[in-house]
């Protein structure tokens, strides 16, 4: 394992406005101003968004006099990498801090031809589920549209030349159902073939349940993924372990999951965290099977990470196991999150929270 730092220098001073933080319109009064031909604009996003450029001074094509104008005027970057984690299976953990001084967490992991960032929506999370180390201190803020886009940028320029970022999960640090247009406008650039160039069909949004956004995001248009975060097959058990469950209830997340598949045509995924002795036994199998019957669904298993400072258990690999075939047996299709950067504490939150307590400490 390794440890590396972006230098500050390289992402500009956060004493000025970050590029992508500018509306289309201000950037394109900020080139008149300099005396500069329209296309500049085209120019510096095209740096920016499809050249995996880190500083000013590399944008080859513009006069130097506008390259240094652009590094006095701006930064390149609103975020600077603090923390880069590199765990024994090449996943990359970052720690980003913000402009205000917040920190959020991104995970860049490579399977086979997969290049996948995990992207963060909030700084904290006000969900309260039990068992995430992302809620404990709570929400602090949304984040911004660019400050979204900025982590699929910086996770890719991390990537060889040969590489392309190929997906994006939206399971990071927040809900991204309570941040929901910021994140759309986000991923409006990202799959723009002027921007990050990426397949709607590649990003998938994750959600603890909050009805009327699923059935938003379902009337986009977009061919987005949806994950439910499910985690229990009961409203006793969900509402313990989820606490939004209990003004919400399974029943209506279920609906509005119906509802956008209906709307995009677009399998749902339930996700479902296994926590031992609590959600992972036989009974608890055959219910959600039940729950799931007559859904055109995916299940994806989640062996719980342990959590400083939190009390919940990893299931036996034999509960898992056995949830598995009694899910199977019902003709549900199941899969088992592959366990990615344990080395590193890739689990969402925990590196933050480390660093957060650490520099308290210090």
């Amino acid at each position: 394992m390794s440890t590396n730092n972006i230098s500050l220098e390289l992402i500009g001073s956060h004493s000025k406005s970050a590029l992508l933080s500018l509306p289309h319109e201000k950037l394109k009064e900020w080139i008149v101003e300099k005396k500069q031909p329209q296309h500049r604009l085209a120019q510096i996003r095209q740096w920016v968004l499809l050249k995996r450029c880190m500083a000013f001074s590399e944008m080859s094509d513009l006069p130097k006099s506008l390259r240094d104008d652009l590094a006095n005027a701006f930064a390149l970057y609103s975020e600077t990498i603090e923390v880069h984690k590199i765990a024994e299976d090449d996943t990359r953990k970052l720690i980003l801090k913000l402009e205000d001084g917040n920190r959020i967490e991104c995970v860049l992991m490579k399977e086979e031809s997969r290049r996948t960032v995990c992207i963060s929506t909030q700084v904290g999370c006000a969900m309260g589920c039990v068992f995430c180390a992302s809620g404990i201190d709570g929400v602090v803020r949304n984040l911004k549209g660019y400050e979204i886009l900025e982590q699929m940028i910086l996770a890719r320029n991390l990537l060889s030349e040969n590489e392309r970022l190929s997906h994006v999960v939206v399971m990071g640090m927040g809900e991204p159902m309570a941040n929901l247009d910021n994140l759309l406008e986000a991923l409006e650039t990202a799959c723009s073939p002027k921007g990050l160039g990426l397949s709607a069909r590649h990003i998938t949004i994750s959600t603890v349940g909050l009805p009327a956004k699923i059935k938003q995001l379902g009337d986009a248009g977009k061919q987005y993924h949806l994950a439910v975060s499910l985690h229990a097959p009961n409203d006793e058990i969900r509402s313990r372990i989820v606490p939004t469950n209990a003004k919400i209830g399974i029943n209506d997340v279920l609906e509005a999951a119906d509802y956008f598949q209906d709307v995009t045509g677009r399998q749902v995924t339930f996700e479902y965290i296994l926590l031992g002795g609590i959600n992972d036994q036989n009974d608890h199998a055959r219910e959600l099977a039940d729950l799931l019957r007559r859904r055109k669904a995916h299940v994806n298993l989640i062996p719980f990470n342990r959590v400083q400072g939190l009390p919940f258990q990893r299931p036996e690999q034999e509960s898992v196991q056995e949830f598995v075939k009694i899910l199977k047996a019902a003709g549900q299709t199941v899969t088992i999150r592959k366990r990615k950067g344990a080395d590193i504490d890739a689990a969402c939150g925990q590196l933050r929270r480390a660093r957060e307590q650490k520099l308290k400490n210090d």
